[in-house]
């Protein structure tokens, strides 16, 4: 995943699509030293317009500057990573139905296929990890295929393969006693996720 700019005077769209994206950086591998460093200096005010983000989002920006990289490294790979079950799982697939590779995932590639995207052969993880989730929304939100980047196709894909999952997913971080800047991430992600399915609603 790319580590993403971090801007305090963005667009709408444009902040969105960077929120997601440094989501998908953030869920997918221990961060980068780079990308920590754009985390520790963001502004707080709030990530984007709106109040509601405002104090999830100095939680998160607190949480990277009051620890160390090697802290956060060691914290990802003992929910995320290890040998066996992790403590908390990434995919949606487990979330939905109890286990990996079920039907979700297959409903996933299917949806995916009629956007004309397809997995990277190179990466090992399936396609409803939550990173690779969030680098879908970005594409939907900033790509340049109008008829595949729009809102129709955003609140679709949201609502199909994010949103039955993903709160479950926070609490699951929330709930281990390790997680400190994984919980302010998870606090985080539940509140970005709310706005965008508020956003979503208010387009019926």
């Amino acid at each position: 995943m790319n580590d993403l700019p971090l801007s305090s005077a963005l667009d709408e769209e444009t902040a969105r699509a960077e929120l997601y994206g440094l989501l998908a950086a953030l869920f997918y591998a221990p961060p980068t030293p780079a990308l920590l460093a754009q985390l520790r200096v963001a502004p707080t005010d709030a990530p984007s317009a709106g109040a509601y983000l405002e104090q999830p989002w100095q939680a998160l920006v607190a949480a990277a500057r009051a620890t160390d990289d090697a802290a956060i490294h060691d914290e990802f790979d003992q929910l995320f990573g290890g040998v066996g079950k992790p403590a908390v799982s990434v995919y949606g697939s487990e979330y939905l139905s109890g286990f990996l590779n079920e039907k979700p995932l297959a409903a996933l590639r299917a949806d995916l296929d009629r956007l004309g995207l397809a997995r990277d052969p190179g990466m090992p993880e399936t396609e409803d990890h939550l990173a690779c989730l969030c680098e879908v929304m970005r594409y939907l939100i900033a790509g340049d295929d109008v008829e595949v980047a729009n809102l129709a196709r955003q609140q679709a894909f949201f609502a199909r393969h994010l949103q039955p999952w993903v709160e479950r997913l926070c609490d699951a971080v929330a709930a281990q006693p390790r997680a400190r800047f994984y919980s302010a991430l998870a606090g985080f992600t539940r509140a970005f996720m709310a706005v965008e399915a508020q956003g979503f609603d208010l387009l019926d």
